[in-house]
């Protein structure tokens, strides 16, 4: 495990050593945030709009004392989507999508010499074909998290009105009620630290594939998997610092 890691901060040190002129980064960067930017909004749109309805819906359905207010719905709806759901289970999402994209194909790169091929002609592979998708993904993360607290507190509002079991009035009392500014601030700075941990994870397990085609499925799934346990780790030692 130990090894491992060393690997892995080396692998993280080589990125900026001998990296590629700034323009290239730039225009690979543009090039990476289209890529996991507008093809996970779908499936962000999706899962955050359902996790929000069923929040409202078990929470309305846990909610039988009379004397608590039904604005309390839209307040618990509020409370676990901005300090939870949206940055977490999106980055959770994200990372088998993402992060098995990322490792399959750089270990589809490296089984096939490609990125021998870029050393040889003198380029920094890793700065190359890495650096640019850690850059993508720290940039468009925080975004998909934005839309996903949207969608998930109108996904709540909608399952809510439409069952009946609150008002629209009451939902959006409680979700103005006792706002704290700097929830939305941590959602943002865990999102920037889940696509880091993915991105970084992802391309360390698909950069140092060795062997055939079985080797690169094997190296998706141990990107998924370290970076489902690493989101999970960092999630508990950032809620610990930063509240």
């Amino acid at each position: 495990m130990l090894q491992h890691f060393g690997n892995y901060l080396l692998f993280i040190a080589s990125l900026f050593y001998r990296g590629e002129g700034p323009k290239i980064i730039f225009n690979r960067t543009i090039d990476e945030a289209i890529l996991i930017g507008i093809n996970s909004v779908f499936i962000v749109a999706i899962v955050s709009t359902f996790i929000g309805a069923v929040t409202c819906v078990q929470t309305a359905y846990n909610l039988t004392n009379a004397l608590i207010p039904r604005s309390t719905i839209g307040f618990m709806v509020r409370e676990m989507t901005l300090l939870e759901l949206a940055p977490t289970i999106t980055s959770i999402v994200l990372a088998g999508k993402v992060g098995s994209n990322i490792a399959g194909g750089l270990g589809t790169m490296k089984i096939t010499e490609q990125v021998d091929a870029l050393e040889v002609m003198g380029i920094n592979s890793a700065s190359y074909l890495v650096l640019p998708k850690i850059l993508a993904a720290v940039f468009v993360f925080p975004l998909l998290v934005i839309i996903a607290m949207f969608l998930s507190i109108g996904g709540g509002y909608l399952a809510g009105t439409l069952t009946g079991e609150v008002t629209a009035q009451e939902y959006i009392t409680g979700i103005r009620s006792d706002f704290i500014p700097y929830n939305i601030v941590f959602a943002l700075i865990k999102s920037v630290v889940f696509a880091f941990l993915i991105s970084s994870i992802s391309s360390f397990r698909g950069y140092n594939t060795s062997g055939g085609a079985l080797e690169v499925g094997e190296s998706s799934t141990k990107a998924v998997t370290f970076s489902v346990i690493a989101i999970l780790v960092a999630d508990y030692l950032l809620a610990q610092m930063l509240l």
